[in-house]
């Protein structure tokens, strides 16, 4: 009895979802600008949810699939980033997705969206992706709170931020594929662009 026990959790254990996310993530001085921003998001307004994950552009919003299917993906992402050469995103102000969603404004995205596009049709072409698994109105953006933000604290915020200057450039190295840990987004594998520059 003990052993049917422990093959049918080693079975449960085996077949159990992981949770991705792809994304860009800019260098440790940018993440920690935009950390900041979280951060007094959480002291000022109540939202902590955008604190889960480091400051990102998302390029394929989550999905599950078991462990097992890591490796392949992984080696589709890598030979993506050989293809791609470095590029520079201005960020400049802040935006909002009413009523709960403020964000740092990502400028001259027509590097991001071609970057999107080719990533949507690896995940469709290879990996059997639906429509619902990409379909999201990309909208290149860098979130500062998200969620657990009220629409009454959205209501504060908003009017003071939309006034509000910001300005970074994100020079844009790499692709990272996150992996929730069960709590928050850690970045699991780093894949650097090995392109041509152009520009």
């Amino acid at each position: 009895m003990a052993f049917f026990i422990a093959q049918t959790r080693l079975l449960h254990m085996t077949s159990e979802k992981s949770l991705y996310l792809i994304a860009l993530v800019p260098d440790e001085d940018l993440r920690a600008g935009i950390r900041s921003l979280k951060e007094e998001m959480k002291r000022r307004f109540g939202a902590s949810h955008a604190l889960k994950s480091p400051a990102h552009i998302t390029l394929q919003m989550p999905f599950r699939r078991p462990s097992s299917f890591e490796p392949e993906l992984c080696q589709s992402l890598e030979s993506l980033a050989n293809r791609q050469g470095v590029f520079e995103l201005p960020l400049k102000g802040f935006d909002c997705f009413p009523p709960r969603v403020l964000f740092v404004k990502v400028q001259n995205q027509q590097a991001v969206q071609s970057l999107h596009s080719q990533l949507q049709k690896v995940l469709k072409e290879t990996f059997g992706f639906s429509e619902q698994e990409l379909g999201f109105r990309f909208h290149p953006h860098m979130t500062i709170a998200t969620r657990d933000l009220t629409q009454e604290a959205f209501r504060k915020a908003w009017p003071e931020f939309a006034d509000r200057t910001f300005e970074a450039i994100f020079q844009v190295k790499s692709l990272f594929l996150l992996k929730h840990n069960g709590k928050t987004w850690d970045c699991h594998r780093e894949f650097p662009f090995q392109g041509v520059v152009t520009g």
